[in-house]
C-alpha cells in the first residue's frame, strides 16, 4: 500500500493494538510517545497521516498541531484521544485537525475515517505517485505501468511506493528495510531481495527494467548511471 502513518500515542497498550492493527492492514506505520518527538518526525517526514493524541509528554497534542500548521505542515491529522467535550473538538479542528475521534473507539470506523482522509486531495489535489509510465494511486491502490493494472502484494506496493518518492537515488538496504518493514535490517535476512526480485518480475512484464541493483551498495529506482554493476539475482 506504501501509505505512511505516524501514531503519536503515549499509553503502551493502546499505542501497540493501533500499530498492529494498521499494519495488518498493509499501512506502513511508525510511533513516537511524546509530544518533542512528534514535533520532530512531522518536521522532518513525508506522512500521509498522523494519529496524534492530545494529552502526551513534553508538549501536549493540541501544541504540536499548531506549531506544525504554523511551520506550513500539511499533514493530515487525525486527533485520537479521550477529550470529549464539544470544546475540545472545536479546540481541536480550528487548530488544524482534519478529524477527531473519542476513545473509545471502533477499530473499523477508524480504518474509515483514515481511508476517507488518504482519499482527499492535498495541496496538489492528487493522490497518485508516479513515474515514467508507473502510477500508483494512494487512495484505492490502483498500481499501473503502461495504463495497465498490476496486481502487488500489500508489501510490495509498500516497497515500489518508497522506490517512487526516491528515484534515482543509491538507496542502501538498511534504509529501505527499516522504513518498509519497520524493523531494523540485521544484514542476514533476504526478505528484501525476495520482494524486490517479485516486484522487478511484474513491473518488467509490462516495461523496461528500473530497479536496478547496486553491488554493495544497496538499490536505485529509475535510469542507472553508465558503468554501474549489478548484482546476481535481485
Amino acid at each position: 500500500m506504501g501509505i505512511r502513518v505516524l501514531v503519536v500515542e503515549d499509553e503502551e497498550e493502546i499505542a501497540d493494538f493501533l500499530v498492529r492493527g494498521l499494519r495488518e492492514e498493509g499501512y506502513t506505520v511508525e510511533h513516537v510517545s511524546d509530544g518533542e518527538s512528534a514535533e520532530h518526525a512531522l518536521a522532518k517526514s513525508e506522512w500521509d497521516l498522523a494519529l496524534l493524541d492530545w494529552s502526551l509528554p513534553d508538549l501536549d497534542g493540541l501544541t504540536v498541531l499548531r506549531r506544525h500548521r504554523a511551520s506550513g505542515g500539511d499533514v493530515p491529522v487525525l486527533f485520537l484521544t479521550a477529550k470529549d467535550s464539544v470544546f475540545d473538538r472545536v479546540r481541536g479542528l480550528d487548530a488544524g485537525a482534519d478529524d477527531y475521534v473519542c476513545k473509545p473507539f471502533a477499530f473499523e470506523e477508524l480504518l474509515a475515517r483514515i481511508r476517507a482522509l488518504v482519499r482527499r486531495p492535498r495541496n496538489s489535489g492528487v493522490t497518485t505517485i508516479s513515474y515514467q509510465d508507473i502510477k500508483v494511486d494512494l487512495a484505492t491502490h490502483r498500481v499501473e505501468r503502461s495504463a495497465k493494472p498490476i496486481e502487488l502484494t500489500l508489501k510490495e506496493q509498500a516497497l515500489l511506493v518508497f522506490f517512487l518518492r526516491h528515484p534515482n537515488e543509491v538507496l542502501t538496504r538498511m534504509r529501505i528495510y527499516e522504513h518498509v518493514w519497520d524493523e531494523r535490517y540485521d544484514g542476514t535476512s533476504n526478505t528484501l531481495e525476495v520482494h524486490v526480485m517479485e516486484l522487478r518480475r511484474k513491473l518488467e512484464a509490462k516495461g523496461s527494467r528500473l530497479i536496478h541493483t547496486l553491488r554493495g551498495r544497496g538499490y536505485l529506482f529509475g535510469e542507472p548511471p553508465g558503468g554501474v554493476s549489478e548484482g546476481a539475482g535481485s
